[in-house]
């Protein structure tokens, strides 16, 4: 597997305690089923009891709000602008019983956020999420400066990938800026459409093997799921898949990603 040029980008400042734990979904490239993967996981974790916030960080083609069918009528942008604090920006999903910072769709200003506005909106993300076990916060697609800093920042990393090849390049992609931004960090792989759970397991094998041979880090795989017609139908219908179609594979898969995430978190 080709190896990327790693840019230069200085290590992540020293993060505020944070009461709850921050979960940053990833990709190499778009078309995966990022966005929808975190949508879905917010609402498991959900159901299972974790008071969860779920914050689009793609700045620059943000769509948690248009997957859901919501029309905010605070978002980003109104942060960023100082139009609105993030904490009043921050607005309760009740059919998925998990709260939503939306994003902007479609603003290039967003996108080349300048880096001493971007470590504000972290800032802001680490007192405004003290009320949450869990946030969320759906990276864009890509490697740029703002997708490996939020990375970073955040206390795991979720790298969602497919069984194609150019899929599992940019995804070792990712798992290797993100050992050099943040060494020994938390990094695991997530395989979505797989066309059988052993070939997701296939998948996650072929990368483990190339992260251990050239990052010196070993991610493990935190699940697979199913490749489900059910999936674009909720999503057509601006729906929660776990609503829609409780019981198919897809949901069955994510509700197991859920249970293992839960499962780690420490007694109260």
């Amino acid at each position: 597997m080709t190896q990327p040029a790693v840019r230069a980008f200085s290590p992540p400042a020293a993060r505020s305690d944070r009461a709850g734990r921050t979960i940053a979904v990833a990709s190499g490239k778009g078309g995966v089923g990022k966005t929808w993967f975190a949508i879905t996981l917010a609402h498991a974790l959900a159901r299972s009891g974790q008071r969860v916030l779920l914050f689009d960080a793609d700045l620059g083609l943000a769509n948690v709000d248009i997957q859901l069918g919501l029309v905010p009528v605070l978002d980003l942008g109104s942060v960023v602008s100082g139009a609105a604090t993030l904490s009043d920006a921050i607005a309760g999903f009740a059919p998925g019983g998990f709260d939503i910072m939306a994003g902007r769709s479609g603003s290039g200003g967003l996108a080349a956020l300048d880096p001493v506005a971007l470590e504000g909106i972290l800032s802001m993300l680490a007192s405004a999420t003290a009320p949450y076990d869990v946030v969320l916060l759906d990276l864009g697609a890509g490697v740029d400066r703002s997708v490996r800093r939020l990375a970073a920042w955040a206390d795991t990393l979720l790298v969602v990938a497919t069984e194609e090849p150019t899929s599992l390049t940019d995804a070792y992609a990712t798992m290797k800026l993100h050992a050099a931004d943040r060494p020994g960090g938390d990094a695991r792989l997530v395989v979505n459409l797989c066309s059988t759970p052993a070939a997701g397991a296939r998948t996650a094998a072929t990368l483990t093997r190339a992260c251990t041979a050239f990052l010196g880090r070993t991610p493990p795989l935190l699940g697979t799921i199913r490749r489900d017609p059910h999936v674009q139908d909720a999503i057509r219908r601006q729906s929660l898949l776990l609503t829609r179609h409780p019981n198919c594979p897809a949901s069955l898969d994510v509700e197991q990603i859920a249970a293992g995430i839960t499962d780690e978190r420490p007694a109260a």
